[in-house]
């Protein structure tokens, strides 16, 4: 049975503990902070249900023998890439590209880590059989997941086995015993954790082997003792009404502070203990990242096509249509545009089967990371132009 939206805002009365300044928020679903953009990732969910969409939204797992959402297929074709793609699309059309880690986004990374199990294994702890259990219940429930990846550090100069005493606040174990781990620490950027089932925490950029107590890598359900979220502030609360706030006022996933406070991990929710090399290895020798990857270029696309067609109505609006210097500069928009599109379907096309992922596919790499070069460089100018075209109007 495929989640709905009700059951998802359903369960985010569990009682989590997410804090907005000085103010405990009680129930995500209902909050005024929050309560917009939850509805929007429940629509999300809806449309997996419309049977209208059902092909190109769902898939029927060979694993489990259940209908799940194609964002958790393994590709091992083209086709099976460009149906990924159709699914991401369907859902960054309905935020116009703004809701970035919506749950199709960590959906696909798993995808990617149970391509390569065998990264999860070697040194005293194998965590396979681990990410297995993690996708087949993400894969069969739709769960949401959400990262916290970031370690703050103070003295950025200094590893995180550097730090002073007083500065060391990076997430490590502090208690083993016979059933699992306690972790204390504090991880930044957990963007969407305060709307997701799970948290996946860990750290993405390589550590160096004298940081190997800080390498962890565990999932937590935001519900957990010891698990407190410190939401920045909201987007969501200052839009006064959606006529001004149209996207900020229903599609601000906000970013968090996750602080684990002595929290019990289960040795079966842990992936990584203590191993630094295969810490990040994770990320970068399985298509984790490149699935994600997919993801976000098939996002910046679709809002690119958003912010072009804003840029066309200011200019209808303006009577700039017949001005030749306007006219060129939507070119340039919709050329951007184009190009947005050109490097998604290019870097499926390209794609190769490693040796070692068994025939599983992969986007091909070099078009993705130039990708991601091309939307950092792009985004700000298309802003940029956007508002001139607006100017005093």
């Amino acid at each position: 049975m495929i989640r709905t939206g009700s059951d998802y805002l359903s369960s985010l009365d569990d009682g989590r503990l997410v804090w907005l300044g000085s103010r405990k928020v009680e129930n995500i679903a209902t909050d005024r902070a929050f309560r917009n953009t939850a509805s929007s990732i429940a629509q999300l969910y809806d449309m997996n249900c419309d049977e209208g969409d059902h092909e190109i939204l769902n898939f029927r797992s060979p694993q489990f023998n259940c209908l799940c959402h194609r964002s958790f297929m393994i590709p091992r074709s083209h086709e099976d890439l460009a149906w990924k793609r159709q699914h991401h699309k369907a859902w960054a059309m309905e935020s116009f590209g703004f809701l970035a880690r919506s749950p199709d986004y960590m959906a696909s990374g798993l995808a990617g880590f149970v391509s390569r199990r065998d990264v999860f294994s070697g040194g005293s702890f194998d965590g396979a059989e681990n990410v297995m259990h993690l996708y087949e219940a993400a894969a069969r429930g739709s769960l949401f997941l959400a990262f916290a990846l970031t370690n703050p550090r103070l003295d950025r100069a200094a590893s995180l086995s550097q730090q002073r005493k007083e500065d060391a606040i990076a997430v490590r174990a502090i208690k083993e015993t016979d059933s699992g781990i306690y972790v204390s620490g504090v991880k930044a950027v957990a963007t969407a954790a305060v709307f997701a089932d799970e948290i996946l925490v860990g750290t993405i950029e390589p550590l160096p082997e004298e940081d190997r107590e800080h390498a962890l890598t565990f999932y937590v359900s935001p519900n957990a003792p010891g698990v407190s979220l410190i939401s920045r502030s909201s987007y969501e609360a200052s839009a006064h009404s959606g006529a001004d706030h149209p996207l900020s006022s229903r599609l601000d996933e906000n970013d968090a502070l996750l602080v684990l406070e002595n929290v019990f991990i289960p040795w079966e929710r842990l992936l990584i203990y203590r191993d630094a090399a295969r810490n990040s290895a994770i990320w970068w020798d399985t298509p984790a990242y490149i699935n994600m990857a997919h993801q976000a270029s098939i996002r910046f696309w679709t809002k690119l096509e958003f912010m072009a067609g804003v840029a066309g109505l200011i200019v209808r609006s303006n009577g700039l249509e017949k001005i030749p210097q306007a006219r060129e500069k939507l070119g340039q928009l919709l050329a951007h545009v184009q190009t947005a599109k050109s490097m998604v379907l290019a870097a499926e096309t390209a794609h190769s089967s490693l040796p070692e992922d068994h025939g599983v596919v992969r986007l091909n790499q070099d078009i993705v990371y130039a990708q991601r070069a091309f939307a950092a460089e792009v985004y700000p100018k298309f802003i940029h132009e956007l508002r001139m075209l607006c100017g005093s109007s």
